[in-house]
């Protein structure tokens, strides 16, 4: 399957669609939230022949869609939404991904960054010291077989209830930081056994502990909700479910794929496999999914327990963090929402989408009801990051969904080839911007030229209205695994 720009229709400047009548197994069209500049660099990779591929799935509802941070993944392009009939649609596996609930918070601070700016290589070592990264690198907490039963059951409640949190910060994660369709019983034990360690870590990749300031304000209403102020210094953490999410994900993909075809199901893409949600492995795969998820925000929360500490060490008792909101963006919800004018339920997959719910929705918390969900958007580590607040516009058009970060533009291999990572993290230094990763090879494959330009990604979701600029971000130390 080729697509060319003359297949594409433009419905507003920042809204463009593949009609169903592209190819014979769609059965909605396929959407695409870009900018023309956006547009062309997404045609160069298999995004777009993806996201076709996802319009053909049973029950799917609406459009098949992506985010302008697209790129290539398994099955689902990163950077795709769809929403599938609820309960008798189907749920795919590679529609959430591997990394299971891969998800970012921040936390604020009191301080402001011209107060402690000759602090932060320290901060930056402090941090690496306290929190475990690297591929596959587990830490300092070691759960029982009873433990991680209640941990898959719980999520983050779990570390607020062994003094690994604050009881506040639940509030102010997506779904409480629990979703309670979670069974541990359907997750394998390979994937208990490879979590047992690992809570408290943020491995490899892409994820990151990073120490930011705020550089500007664009609505500054929003902001002051958020409890966002110019140079203050905040701190964001991106990880997931680690190897247990990794392991639910690989034992239900070969599941899916050796019995699919028992229900009649035929995908133009094996990576598509899927089940209906009411069918017994559909169930299974739901609950397994939603203990993973649990797992990741757990995880999050203690992340945030060992950059507390390291924080009291460096700023002493009286200087506090405060959690401003937790998002998932890989994940599978049943939500409502308004298609074709009726108000459906639906099982919503997000893989790298960001849930951007609008003022108003009950699920959001009564301190931003306000004003909107919370949208974190993180860049690069050279570049810049952003807070946003869900827009009607995501109600009415991305099912409640928006980007969740840059997007990649080159491939790790490509990156390494074209990085030199010792010059780059020098480089970064001397910006100010102080580096501590696990090797060098992860810091090459994470560098910002890897990546698309942040800036225009956000500017093209805020101008559709899907999310609403509110802060920007700029970082002072980074993390990696």
């Amino acid at each position: 399957m080729k697509i060319y720009k003359s297949h594409i229709k433009k419905l507003t400047p920042y809204f463009w669609e593949i009609p169903k009548e592209f190819y014979n197994r769609m059965r909605v069209p396929a959407r695409i939230l870009a900018s023309e500049e956006l547009l062309d660099a997404i045609m160069e990779d298999r995004s777009l022949v993806q996201l076709v591929n996802v319009a053909s799935l049973p029950g799917i509802r609406g459009a098949s869609l992506v985010m302008p941070d697209v790129h290539e993944g398994y099955g689902f392009p990163i950077g795709g939404v769809a929403a599938t009939e609820y309960p008798k649609g189907v749920i795919s596996p590679g529609g959430i991904g591997y990394d299971i609930n891969c998800g970012v918070r921040l936390l604020t601070s009191s301080e402001n960054i011209n107060d402690i700016k000759e602090d932060m290589e320290a901060l930056s070592k402090e941090l690496y010291k306290e929190i475990p990264s690297g591929l596959g690198k587990g830490g300092w907490l070691k759960l029982s077989a009873n433990q991680i039963e209640e941990v898959l059951t719980e999520g983050a409640e779990w570390a607020v209830r062994n003094g690994y949190g604050e009881p506040e910060d639940l509030n102010f994660i997506e779904s409480l930081g629990r979703l309670t369709m979670a069974d541990p019983s359907k997750v394998s034990d390979m994937a208990k056994k490879r979590g047992a360690d690992q809570l408290g870590t943020i491995g490899s990749g892409n994820h990151f502990v990073e120490v930011d300031y705020v550089s500007d304000i664009y609505d500054a209403t929003i902001a002051k909700a958020f409890g966002l102020y110019k140079n203050q210094v905040v701190v964001l953490i991106h990880t997931g479910s680690r190897g247990l999410g990794h392991q639910v994900a690989t034992d239900y993909i070969k599941k899916i794929m050796a019995i699919m075809a028992d229900f009649g199901i035929e995908v133009p893409d094996r990576e598509l496999a899927c089940v209906p949600l009411d069918s017994d492995v559909g169930q299974d795969y739901f609950k397994a999914m939603c203990a993973a998820a649990n797992f990741a925000w757990c995880n999050r929360e203690i992340i945030s327990w060992e950059v507390r500490k390291a924080w009291e060490i460096m700023f002493g008792p009286d200087s506090q963090l405060h959690l401003m909101y937790d998002v998932a963006h890989n994940i599978a919800k049943i939500e409502k929402h308004r298609i074709n004018d009726h108000d459906q339920e639906v099982i919503v997959h997000r893989k790298g989408a960001t849930r951007a719910f609008a003022a108003g929705n009950p699920e959001l918390p009564l301190a931003y009801r306000q004003v909107g969900q919370p949208v974190i958007i993180p860049g690069s580590m050279g570049t810049s990051s952003y807070v946003l607040a869900g827009a009607q516009g995501s109600m009415e058009k991305t099912f409640g969904s928006c980007c969740h970060g840059a997007g990649r533009r080159l491939s790790r291999t490509a990156a390494k080839k074209q990085v030199n990572a010792p010059a780059l993290k020098e480089k970064l230094r001397e910006r100010s911007i102080f580096v501590e990763a696990g090797s060098f090879k992860g810091l090459a494959e994470e560098a910002p030229i890897a990546y698309k330009d942040v800036n225009t990604v956000v500017e093209t979701v805020h101008n559709a209205n899907v999310a609403v600029k509110v802060a920007r971000l700029k970082p002072a130390a980074v993390i990696k695994g």
